[in-house]
C-alpha cells in the first residue's frame, strides 16, 4: 500500500494514530485530494465551537453545513437519543411503526401551513427530494397522464447530489455539469426575478407544460447556488403558474426549513402553500442524519387504489429511525420552549451591522443578509482552499465557496462570536 501524500498529512508531532492510519482509506466530498489542505482532525464540539486534536479550538460559522441550528450537543436533544437509545435505535418501517416517528409526523403537518398532511420519512435531503419527484410524476401515472414527467427547475438552483437531482439542479453554473450527457433531461427555466427573467419562464412554462408535472424550487434562497436571495414575490409568480397549467409546487426547505430565513418556513412569507414540501439539515437540529417529504391531500389520495401498483414504490432501510426521530422531536421542543426565531432576528441585526463595511472593501461585489445567513459576495475566489485556511487560522471555521463567503451560524452563536466571525472576514478579506 503507497504511503498517502504529503497534502494529506499533518505532522507527526498533532496527528493522532487514528487520523494517520484512516486518512489514507477516506475519500472526501467536494475535495480534489491531491492538492487541497490536509482535512482538520476534530475530537470534541459543544455549543457554536470546534475542538481539534492539536487543541485549537474554532467558531463554527455555518452549523456543520447549516444544520446544528441550536448549536452542538444541546442537553435536550442528547437526553432525547439516549433515552431512545435505551428502548429502540432501529426498527424497519416496513409494516410496523413507532411513536417517535408518528408523533413527529404529527407534529410536522401541524406546523405546516396547509393541508400539507403526509409525511414520507427519508434520511438524506438529496433523497428526500428523489422521493418528491417520483410523488409528482407518479401523480401523473396513476391518474393516467403518462406524458408529463418532466420537472421545470431553475438556474441557480441546487437539490442534491443523486443521479435524479442533479438533473435539476443548474447544469451549467453548478457542480454536476459532468455528469450532463447522462442525466434525464428536465426544464431549466430562469428564476422569475424581473421582467425580462419572467417573461422567459413564462415562455418555457407555455412551450413545455404539456410534458411537465411539477415545478421545483428552493424557496427564498438558492444556497448552494451562491446563496442567492429572491423575494416571496417569486413564490407567489411560481403558485399562480403552477396554478394556472394544472402543476404541483415542489419547494425544497432543505437549507431554509426551520427559521434559517426568519420564519420557521421559508415559504410562509409568500402566503402561500405548496404541494410538496421537502426537510432535513435543523429538522434534527444537525444531530443525526433524517428528512421529510411532505404532501398536500390530493397528491396522497392519487396514491389510492385498489391497484397496488398505484402505491409509492419508494422505501429507504433507514427511514423514520427512531434515533433521529427521537433527536427531530426534541428539536421541535426546542423551537417551542427556546426563542429561536427571536435569536434569528437578533443574528440578522448583528449580520447587517458588521458586515456592511465589507461592502467597501477592493473585490465586493454585493453584501447582502436574510434571516441567520450573511453573505459576502466577492468579484472571484482564486483559490477557496488558501482562503479557508485563512480563517482557520484566525479561530474560525468558514468554509468559501464558488466567489462568496457567507456565515449560516446557529441560531444560538453569542454576539460576541458572532461579531468575531463578521470581523474576521473583514480582516482576512482586507490582507
Amino acid at each position: 500500500m503507497s504511503a498517502p501524500s504529503p497534502s494529506l498529512m499533518t505532522s507527526r508531532q498533532t496527528a493522532p494514530d487514528w487520523y494517520e492510519k484512516g486518512l489514507p482509506h477516506i475519500w472526501l466530498p467536494y475535495s480534489q485530494m491531491k492538492t487541497a489542505s490536509p482535512p482538520l482532525a476534530a475530537v470534541r464540539t459543544h455549543d457554536t465551537r470546534i475542538e481539534l486534536a492539536d487543541g485549537r479550538e474554532l467558531i463554527d460559522g455555518v452549523a456543520a453545513w447549516w444544520t446544528a441550528c441550536h448549536g452542538y450537543n444541546h442537553p435536550h436533544i442528547r437526553k432525547a437519543v439516549e433515552a431512545q437509545l435505551a428502548t429502540m435505535p432501529h426498527i424497519m418501517f416496513g409494516g410496523t411503526v413507532h411513536e417517535p416517528a408518528l408523533r413527529l409526523a404529527a407534529r410536522l403537518c401541524a406546523m405546516l401551513p396547509g393541508d400539507l398532511e403526509r409525511v414520507f420519512f427519508t434520511d438524506s435531503g438529496s433523497v428526500s427530494v428523489e422521493v418528491a419527484m417520483k410523488m409528482a410524476i407518479q401523480y401523473r401515472l396513476n391518474k393516467g397522464e403518462t406524458g408529463r414527467t418532466k420537472m421545470l427547475a431553475f438556474k441557480g438552483g441546487y437539490h442534491g447530489d443523486t443521479l435524479a437531482t442533479m438533473a435539476v439542479c443548474d447544469p451549467e453554473e453548478g457542480m454536476h455539469h459532468l455528469y450532463g450527457t447522462v442525466l434525464a433531461q428536465h426544464v431549466i427555466a430562469p428564476l422569475p426575478v424581473d421582467d425580462a427573467s419572467t417573461a422567459e419562464f413564462l415562455r418555457l412554462l407555455a412551450q413545455h407544460a404539456h410534458e411537465l408535472t411539477a415545478i421545483l424550487t428552493e424557496p427564498l434562497v438558492q444556497g448552494a447556488g451562491g446563496m442567492l436571495f429572491h423575494s416571496p414575490d417569486v413564490l407567489r409568480i411560481l403558485r399562480k403558474a403552477a396554478d394556472e397549467y394544472g402543476l404541483l409546487l415542489i419547494l425544497d426547505e432543505i437549507f431554509t426549513g426551520f427559521g434559517r430565513t426568519g420564519t420557521l418556513f421559508a415559504y410562509e412569507q409568500a402566503e402561500i402553500v405548496p404541494d410538496i414540501v421537502t426537510l432535513s439539515k435543523a429538522l434534527t437540529g444537525g444531530t443525526m442524519a433524517l428528512a421529510a417529504t411532505v404532501a398536500r391531500r390530493h397528491v396522497f389520495d392519487a396514491f389510492l387504489s385498489d391497484n397496488p401498483e398505484h402505491a409509492l414504490m419508494h422505501g429507504p432501510t433507514f427511514m423514520a429511525n427512531p434515533l433521529a426521530c427521537a433527536c427531530a422531536n426534541a428539536s421541535l421542543d426546542l423551537f417551542e420552549s427556546e426563542p429561536r426565531l427571536h435569536q434569528v432576528q437578533t443574528i440578522n441585526a448583528i449580520l447587517t451591522e458588521t458586515l456592511e463595511p465589507c461592502r467597501a472593501l477592493p473585490g465586493v461585489k454585493d453584501v447582502r443578509t436574510l434571516g441567520a445567513i450573511g453573505v459576502v459576495e466577492l468579484e472571484k475566489i482564486s483559490n477557496p482552499d488558501a482562503l479557508r485556511q485563512k480563517f482557520i487560522a484566525e479561530g474560525v471555521w468558514i468554509r468559501p465557496f464558488r466567489n462568496i463567503v457567507y456565515l449560516t451560524p446557529a441560531f444560538t452563536i453569542t454576539p460576541d462570536d458572532l461579531k468575531t466571525l463578521a470581523n474576521t472576514i473583514y480582516r482576512v478579506l482586507s490582507s
